[in-house]
């Protein structure tokens, strides 16, 4: 006899079933949600994963590859971008909030124009649980007082109150705030 918990009666189990059967998903989404999940096992066979977010413009993009490939360097680690999982999402915010979960870090590289990324600032300090795993290596410019706005400023605030927000202007600046990540 196993000490599972009290016994769970028929009306909980039939309410449970109706739930699911309410929620069920197609085939052909559980077999795209399976192979988008396969493509993460990298992220179990290392120590520490990185989920690397921000502008995917030609310009910014390529210095996300920067932080990744620098973070790829590490020994036991694995860092990549959301396009770096392929599949057709109808939901990218579903999409995000699966693979953040999964990742040891979260790290955002913050430029002028954010395009969608200030959305996934939102979600970085909205969720307790991914708030704390993340890191925000956020760009400097001279020229302007407040270039990213006030809303983008206090998610900036709280991770500074932290000690997980990393400045930096140059490129070679944004790979030694990349070298500083956990």
């Amino acid at each position: 006899m196993s000490d599972d918990g009290p016994p769970v009666s028929e009306e909980v189990l039939k309410s449970a079933k109706d739930q699911l059967d309410k929620e069920e998903i197609s085939l052909a989404d559980n077999e795209e949600i399976l192979h988008a999940l396969s493509e993460l096992t990298p992220v179990y066979e290392n120590d520490r994963s990185y989920f690397v977010l921000g502008n995917y413009d030609r310009e910014p993009i390529r210095r996300l590859d920067l932080v990744v490939d620098r973070l790829n360097r590490r020994q036991d680690a694995y860092a990549f971008r959301m396009v770096d999982i392929r599949g057709e999402w109808d939901n990218s915010i579903q999409k995000f909030c699966l693979i953040a979960d999964i990742v040891t870090y979260l790290v955002g590289v913050a430029e002028k124009e954010p395009s969608d990324f200030l959305v996934k600032q939102g979600l970085l300090v909205g969720t307790t649980e991914f708030f704390a795993k993340s890191h925000l290596l956020k760009r400097k410019y001279v020229d302007e007082k407040h270039p990213f706005g006030w809303m983008q400023d206090g998610v900036f605030e709280l991770f500074d109150r932290e000690k997980r927000l990393y400045r930096w202007q140059t490129e070679e600046e944004l790979i030694d705030v990349a070298e500083e990540l956990p």
